[in-house]
């Protein structure tokens, strides 16, 4: 009775080696084979990639026109206080605003940069 039962863990503990040792090598070739990207994911980060630099290529001369009709609105004002506080407004808003572009991208680089 009791060499059955040294058999029975020793048979045990066999099958239960053989069965951390395949998962683990199962486990690790599936990851050296599915290791790559999906085309798809790669396709939208290339698309948000291109739309990103579309749209800071698009921010400046967006930012330096608000900044030039804020200023030509505050040079031809004629002393008209609305007018004034108006184009005031648009020139900090426009400037706040492109900062804020700049900014984000700055962090998203930062982000990009950590995760690869």
């Amino acid at each position: 009775m009791n060499r059955t039962k040294n058999k029975f863990i020793i048979l045990y503990t066999f099958f239960l080696f053989i069965i951390i040792f395949f998962t683990f090598f199962i486990t690790k070739s599936s990851a050296a084979l599915f290791d790559n990207t999906p085309e798809l994911v790669k396709t939208l980060n290339t698309a948000f990639e291109d739309i990103e630099g579309w749209l800071l290529t698009l921010a400046t001369p967006a930012a330096a026109v608000a900044v030039g009709v804020g200023v030509f609105m505050k040079k031809f004002s004629f002393g008209d206080e609305e007018r004034i506080r108006i184009s005031k407004k648009l020139i900090r808003g426009s400037l706040f605003s492109y900062g804020f572009i700049l900014a984000i991208n700055l962090i998203l680089s930062a982000i990009r940069s950590l995760i690869e």
